[in-house]
């Protein structure tokens, strides 16, 4: 697919199409258990996304190139502007949530949902679409247990997060959400987003894990102006063994807007 970035005219109308990402990266360990930044990075790269969320990355550069990930990850797109969300302490480092965008970043926000378990966060940046339009964008990864996803599932949707009455332009929620069967969090999100089951021509339909997915823990949420075109699970040999997830793409259209 031709596709480029969303960018802002001068004068006139314009839409535009936008390619999002959301991919747990799994500290960049794949399938063979070798941690290769670069494996990743390379996978990235394949994408040609204008917005990328990525879950498990280590930001831990005094421990070691492999652990430099959020750091390597960043210089490898000098064009994206980089938003960490550090989570918990890791190697002398930390590790958390990774967004990355070609669109202009105008704020950014790392709050932590943790409950008893590992400690997570939900990391929100707001996008400048052009003119005065905004994306407010939540990069996710929950927990893995049943009863600490409920109590996360309670604190996405409150005012601290999406709830906020600040957020007056459209919310794209992506990331690893770590249900298995459609608990809590779905039926909220489903509630108040629209969402999709990705599509593949090779009709796997899930996200995890890579090689042989059974089921799918990576979603993205959406609500207008954004406009779903197309959506993918991406399935290069690389990508396979990479992680033990599958990035999920999708592409969405942009209503047009006049600028003077």
């Amino acid at each position: 697919m031709d596709h480029r970035a969303a960018t802002v005219m001068k004068q006139g109308a314009q839409s535009s199409r936008l390619r999002v990402v959301t991919y747990n990266i799994h500290k960049c360990r794949g399938f063979d258990r070798r941690v290769l930044p670069k494996r990743i990075i390379s996978v990235l790269q394949e994408l040609n996304a204008d917005v990328m969320c990525l879950q498990e990355v280590v930001n831990a550069p005094d421990h070691g190139l492999r652990y430099d990930q959020a750091g390597d990850i960043a210089r490898a797109f000098p064009d994206f502007t980089p938003c960490f969300g550090a989570n918990r302490k890791i190697y002398n480092g930390t590790y958390g949530n990774l967004t990355l965008s070609r669109l202009p970043v105008l704020a950014w926000k790392n709050t932590d949902i943790t409950q008893k378990r590992e400690p997570r966060g939900v990391l929100r940046t707001d996008l400048s679409l052009g003119g005065d339009r905004l994306l407010h964008t939540f990069n996710v990864h929950l927990g893995t247990g049943y009863m600490e996803r409920r109590y996360q599932a309670k604190r996405l949707m409150s005012q601290d997060i999406l709830g906020d009455p600040q957020l007056h332009q459209s919310r794209l929620v992506l990331g690893d959400f770590n249900e298995w069967t459609n608990g809590l969090t779905t039926r909220l999100m489903r509630e108040s987003f629209s969402t999709f089951q990705p599509r593949h021509a090779l009709k796997f339909p899930n996200t995890f894990p890579g090689m042989l997915p059974f089921t799918t823990l990576d979603h993205c949420y959406y609500e207008p102006p954004l406009e779903l075109q197309e959506t993918m699970l991406w399935r290069s040999r690389t990508a396979l063994v990479a992680s033990d997830h599958l990035p999920l793409l999708a592409d969405f259209q942009l209503p047009a807007f006049s600028v003077s």
